[in-house]
């Protein structure tokens, strides 16, 4: 009996302890604030069980932290607004530096996950990813935006590096990939483009048959202005008719009317 009371009493032990503990998943790192609302500089890594019994454990997320800013509506060159653009930029935050971002910087600069974690940074990338978009929008038409794709990534890039330097921030926090999901142009735009296509299409058609008209009138001036050309075709008609009457094609000839050979009719 006091064997199980002695189990029974570890087993509780092991259960509020484990209880009163956070532990640090990979891709994270941990910072302890004790009782006091005192942030403590000291790195909790991934994979250690921390007790939460006394004060508290905060997880930041910090690799590959994904950040999707869509429904963007930027002017272009052209001073058209796009129907939209979608923007995703995937962002590191250094370890080392996650205590003093988390006690330094705007509680508003951060976001939290889902699973409560504290996405460092998340919300200041958000703005300034946006702030990026429109900006390098305004380098390049509605049209064209969609073939510049990748330099818009680069603009958006540069100004992202630019803006942490700004913040002294260029050593915590590191960029590692824009990605321009979707461009689409405004649908008044797109209509437009298509309406000045089937126009030059038109244009162009009647041009084509301008030329053609331009030479056929020019053979046929040339062909007036030359006598041996047109007894050449009168011979060549003649031949073709006799040839289909012998082969019993033709059933009514038409005779011109300085016609002097002979007509066979059966």
């Amino acid at each position: 009996m006091n064997k199980f009371v002695k189990v029974s009493v570890l087993t509780a032990a092991v259960g509020l302890a484990l209880s009163g503990c956070t532990r640090v998943g990979t891709g994270e790192v941990g910072v302890r604030v004790g009782f006091d609302k005192q942030i403590k500089h000291e790195i909790l890594q991934p994979g250690s069980f921390n007790q939460t019994l006394i004060g508290d454990v905060h997880l930041f997320p910090v690799k590959a932290i994904q950040v999707d800013i869509d429904h963007l509506t930027p002017l272009a060159k052209d001073n058209s607004t796009m129907k939209e653009v979608e923007v995703q930029v995937i962002y590191s935050v250094n370890p080392t530096a996650v205590p003093d971002i988390f006690s330094t910087k705007s509680a508003a600069f951060h976001a939290n996950n889902r699973d409560g974690e504290t996405l460092l940074m998340y919300t200041y990338i958000a703005n300034a990813t946006r702030n990026a978009s429109y900006k390098a929008s305004r380098n390049y038409e509605a049209l064209l935006m969609n073939d510049n794709r990748d330099a818009i990534q680069t603009e958006i890039e540069a100004f992202l590096h630019k803006t942490l330097a700004a913040e002294h921030l260029d050593n915590e926090i590191t960029i590692q990939q824009v990605l321009v999901k979707q461009i689409l142009p405004a649908d008044t735009v797109v209509q437009s483009a298509n309406n000045l296509v089937r126009a030059k299409n038109e244009l162009l058609q009647k041009l084509v048959e301008v030329q053609t008209a331009a030479a056929e009138a020019q053979r046929l001036k040339e062909l007036a202005g030359n006598p041996q050309s047109i007894e050449y075709m009168h011979a060549k008609a003649l031949q073709d008719v006799a040839e289909g009457i012998k082969s019993g094609k033709v059933q009514t000839v038409v005779v011109p009317y300085d016609f002097k050979g002979l007509i066979s009719v059966k």
